[in-house]
């Protein structure tokens, strides 16, 4: 599952919604919501977002946090590591070897890390993904 698909997750559950009902109402099949939720596609169009954003009235903050949710819910990312540190390419390797065994205690830690570490600015830092499916 995916941050994203996790909180759409929560949404639907928390307004008692079911996914069919959902699907319906945003005219999406119930598959392409399941697979959003689960993880198994990719990132949600823009669309999509601003779509269930107003189908829940989420405004503001909340709704900001729901693109960014979005943004970080690719399920297959590419990490490029080229002209970076040879230490920056064994950290992905090895993140990409690993990433199946690392329990739910290891995540939160990393991801502080990663959220605690300065920021080198734009250019040295990039994340490449699929494009998103409109």
């Amino acid at each position: 599952m995916t941050p994203f698909g996790e909180r759409v997750r929560a949404l639907r559950e928390g307004k008692s919604v079911t996914l069919k009902q959902m699907a319906a109402d945003l005219h999406i099949s119930s598959a392409y919501l399941s697979a959003l939720e689960h993880g198994k596609r990719g990132q949600p169009s823009a669309q999509l977002v601003r779509q269930i954003c107003a189908y829940f009235g989420i405004i503001w903050d909340e709704a900001e946090e729901l693109e960014r949710l979005a943004d970080l819910s690719h399920p297959r990312v590419t990490v490029d590591t080229a002209g970076l540190n040879p230490k920056a390419t064994k950290l992905a390797n090895r993140l990409a070897e690993r990433i199946h065994d690392l329990d739910d205690g290891t995540l939160d830690r990393l991801l502080l890390l990663l959220d605690e570490a300065p920021a080198r600015g734009g250019a040295a830092v990039r994340r490449r993904a699929a494009p998103r499916r409109r």
